[in-house]
């Protein structure tokens, strides 16, 4: 019975697969042939079906950059690179996007000890460094029992250097995970979709108004509190901000 189950799993996960190739396949279809609305609303079915492809995100921001849709399609093309840090057509049509919002903000990039710091820090994702870490204390149990157990006045000293630097590279990775881990908690971007928001001092509509965003410009969400998100722009600035203005980019499991 338990096989018969997973044989009938299997048949109707192929067979969804195949109707969602089916819908993106007649998306692409309708993009090819200038019908760019239809083809989005095609896309937009399988996003309904909770479907995550790079190529969906990618056609689904193309569409919307041909229909000079600018919040949409930058967020398509930032929810693509999330899944596809690499991929230079994504970059470089991210951009093209970008170049058609309104807000000319400066940005101020981090100099010093702390971008090499956060360099080495986003070398790997914190899973890698975690795994390095790990790796790091085989090799330090490993060599130290070695060192233990070996007679060798040169077969010690070398095992005891390693299982040194095996210890050494346990710990600096494992502080590098958790530095990792809190980055990218923190690291809460969103797109403003609002054609034009008037960011506040305070959450609340008679708060001063501090400046105003246009569609498109990417944030970072800090915190919320109730129908407001107090968010950070590419020089720092801070300020309130409508929650309904802002579409959060990551994924949630």
């Amino acid at each position: 019975m338990r096989v018969f189950i997973i044989l009938m799993l299997a048949c109707f996960s192929v067979c969804i697969n195949a109707q969602n190739d089916t819908v993106f396949n007649e998306g692409n279809t309708l993009y090819n042939q200038g019908k760019y609305a239809e083809a989005i609303k095609k896309y937009e079915a399988l996003l309904d079906k909770n479907e995550h492809a790079v190529a969906l995100y990618f056609n689904l921001a193309n569409a919307h950059y041909k229909l000079n849709n600018i919040a949409p399609s930058v967020y398509y093309f930032e929810k693509a690179k999330l899944l596809s840090t690499d991929d230079k057509d994504i970059e470089n049509n991210l951009v093209f996007a970008q170049n058609m919002t309104v807000d000319a903000i400066d940005t101020f990039p981090e100099v010093g000890f702390s971008r090499i710091f956060k360099n080495i820090v986003n070398t790997f994702s914190s899973d890698s460094w975690a795994k390095l870490a790990i790796s790091g204390i085989l090799v330090f149990v490993l060599f130290f029992l070695l060192y233990h157990f070996t007679s060798a006045t040169s077969q010690k000293r070398v095992a005891f250097v390693i299982s040194v630097l095996g210890f050494l590279v346990a710990v600096f990775s494992l502080v590098i995970a958790f530095q990792k881990n809190n980055l990218e908690i923190k690291n809460n971007p969103a797109i403003v979709f609002a054609q034009e928001s008037r960011v506040k001092a305070d959450p609340n509509n008679t708060s001063e108004e501090v400046f105003r965003l246009h569609e498109g410009i990417k944030v970072q969400v800090l915190e919320s509190y109730e129908n407001w998100c107090k968010i950070e722009i590419a020089d720092k600035t801070t300020g309130w901000i409508p929650s309904e203005d802002v579409k959060l980019l990551k994924f949630f499991r």
